[in-house]
């Protein structure tokens, strides 16, 4: 694609696959910029069936920027239960202030503007500027990068992957291209086995095929960890991560305990994934001595309205509590 012309044919293959082919999320019912916002921001290291599920959810209790920003933390973070990397909440709420008090409610329309709140990055402000403002910038996700280094035929640095996107943009319609690019990756020029029959522009591809990665796969390590699910009286006792926590502080979970305290056969468990860990949760309902300070019992119609851990959701369900 070394002139205009080859740009230009590319351009129209891809958005006119685009137009037949995109899948029917919930975000893209229109561009209105907090919408594109909170879905951007949960798609961050998050499955789409996952934000599927929770992104409805979390708009009908925070519709605008307004009702977010003067939110209680611990309410904008309940509402984020389930989806993990509770940081992007935090921060989420610190930005929706931000928009408040500088910008009269109104998310600013520019990229330069955008990556100046907090939690918003690079991709994620020209993501936001493009798809719903229409500015003419390129959105480098990790579906993107993986789609032009297979353009490229090589292993490719971020620098050179963000040019050469900024190269291929339509600027007539940046909010389609962008989406278009992340889209193909997502379902066609996918991570192992890329579907290049089905690939709009498989001609226009130096590799045609899954491109090796250099270095060695992460080895997923294995735990084993045990929770106390203690219930009496319509209530379950649970415990809060202290403030100064570096993982998910202030967040609500169940009590761990010592596999190796002789609590017994454990009444139910279950996997649990987070990063380059696969978690066996043994989950023991024999009434364990509640003597954490930070602890307290609540009643089950409360538990939801607390920002929970997805682990501690996962088992509070598995365990008809909630």
């Amino acid at each position: 694609m070394d002139n205009e012309e080859q740009k230009k044919h590319f351009q129209q293959k891809l958005l006119a696959w685009y137009e037949l082919n995109r899948r029917d999320l919930p975000w893209r019912a229109d561009r209105d910029p907090y919408r594109v916002w909170i879905s951007e921001i949960m798609l961050q290291q998050t499955r789409v069936a996952a934000v599927v599920e929770h992104y409805p959810k979390f708009l009908l209790r925070f519709p605008t920027v307004k009702k977010l920003g003067r939110a209680k933390e611990s309410s904008v973070l309940a509402a984020w239960s389930g989806l993990g990397y509770y940081r992007r909440a935090r921060m989420l709420h610190a930005a929706s202030k931000e928009v408040l008090k500088l910008h009269g409610g109104k998310l600013p329309g520019t990229r330069e503007e955008l990556v100046r709140l907090p939690g918003i990055g690079r991709y994620t402000s020209a993501a936001i500027a493009s798809i719903a403002f229409g500015e003419p910038v390129a959105a480098v996700d990790g579906n993107v990068h993986r789609v032009v280094e297979r353009l490229l035929g090589r292993i490719s640095g971020t620098e050179e992957v963000w040019k050469k996107t900024e190269q291929l943009l339509c600027h007539d319609n940046p909010s389609d291209f962008n989406q278009a690019m992340m889209e193909l990756g997502a379902t066609v020029c996918l991570p192992g086995q890329p579907n290049c029959p089905n690939c709009p522009v498989t001609q226009e591809c130096s590799t045609r095929g899954s491109l090796s990665k250099i270095g060695n796969r992460i080895q997923q390590k294995k735990r084993i960890i045990s929770y106390a699910l203690n219930c009496r009286n319509g209530s379950v006792f649970l415990v809060k991560r202290p403030a100064e926590a570096s993982l998910m502080p202030g967040m609500w979970e169940l009590p761990e305990i010592n596999v190796s305290t002789g609590a017994g056969a454990p009444a139910f468990t279950l996997r649990h994934s987070i990063t380059v860990t696969d978690y066996t949760v043994r989950v023991v309902t024999k009434s364990i001595k509640a003597t954490r300070s930070s602890g307290e019992w609540v009643k089950n119609n409360r538990v939801q309205t607390l920002p929970l851990t997805g682990l501690a959701r996962k088992i509070l369900r598995e365990g008809k509590v909630i």
